[in-house]
């Protein structure tokens, strides 16, 4: 019996538009009104994660910034993993000598030392979503999406040493040239020890400690809940989603999922631009039917 559905947002949840479409906002609403609840996974903070489930009127829990900081439905936070001071000094040498921007995530917004560099990749995520758009039309979305999520400029990172009002919980670095130009400075902060390296893109690696995971945090999440692992699905795309695709016993991969997510989940569902998380949902919710009615279902394979 499925009693818990976590779902990542970004290629996930949210489509190319970058929305949760109303099939998948009715399929969530489904879900709990058959006993199943519903928690979103992200590598978004509270604030960005919202902006998007709030539109459909939905107060799901929230695993954020990759399990750094969980909360139930009443916002209460149950998990706090921030990156410490010493993790924070040795990644900031790593990557001011890799020579690409990267961005510190706070529990209520973004901490960038270039307005420039924000808005250049988050130009280049709308266009990478989209290849009709234009830069112009670019420009505007994310001029008005740091508008939109709290974005605090400093003019040296470090500053969140002294600054008791800035605390990172993951570092995203970002690259034009992919994951092949990410790839030297990944190498390097792993060799550091005690962080996890993820992605939840081509142009992005995602650096957080190593207590915060999806997949632990969702362990935790559910064990509070009274649920077990076997009782959990949990949805995703990209590597920030593995290791809740590799404990949920009912792990489903996008069909937009990179390869090493489709090779490790239980079953593949539809693209995000084709509502396949409402069609993953609509999959626990037979299932669970079939269970109750003492049905052997063919949907288990």
């Amino acid at each position: 019996m499925i009693k818990l559905i976590a779902s990542d947002m970004d290629g996930t949840l949210l489509n190319d538009k970058i929305e949760v479409s109303a099939k998948n906002a009715a399929a969530i609403r489904q879900a709990q009104a058959a006993g199943i609840e519903f928690i979103v996974a992200t590598g978004r903070n509270l604030p960005q994660a919202q902006v998007e489930l709030l539109a459909h009127d939905l107060h799901p829990a929230y695993i954020t910034i990759n399990g750094a900081l969980v909360y139930d439905e009443a916002e209460t936070i149950t998990v706090q993993v921030p990156l410490t001071n010493a993790k924070l000094q040795a990644l900031f040498e790593v990557l001011d000598a890799s020579g690409l921007y990267y961005e510190l995530e706070a529990a209520d917004g973004v901490i960038s030392n270039a307005k420039a560099g924000r808005i250049a990749n988050l130009m280049a995520m709308y266009r990478g979503q989209d290849a009709t758009m234009n830069v112009a039309t670019a420009r505007q979305k994310a001029e008005a999406r740091t508008q939109q999520i709290k974005t605090t400029y400093v003019t040296d990172y470090r500053e969140v040493f002294t600054n008791p009002a800035l605390e990172a919980y993951k570092v995203i670095v970002f690259s034009d040239d992919e994951q092949a130009g990410l790839a030297p400075v990944k190498a390097r902060v792993e060799a550091l020890g005690g962080l996890v390296v993820t992605s939840s893109g081509a142009r992005n690696i995602e650096i957080n400690d190593l207590k915060a995971q999806k997949g632990p945090a969702l362990a935790a999440y559910a064990e509070k809940r009274g649920y077990t692992m076997d009782e959990v699905m949990a949805i995703g795309d990209n590597l920030n989603d593995e290791s809740m695709i590799r404990q949920a016993k009912y792990s489903v991969a996008m069909g937009n999922a990179i390869p090493l997510i489709k090779e490790l989940a239980w079953h593949t569902t539809l693209t995000n631009r084709e509502d396949g998380v409402a069609k993953a949902i609509q999959r626990a919710i037979a299932l669970n039917q079939a269970e109750s009615q003492g049905e052997r279902s063919d949907l288990l394979h």
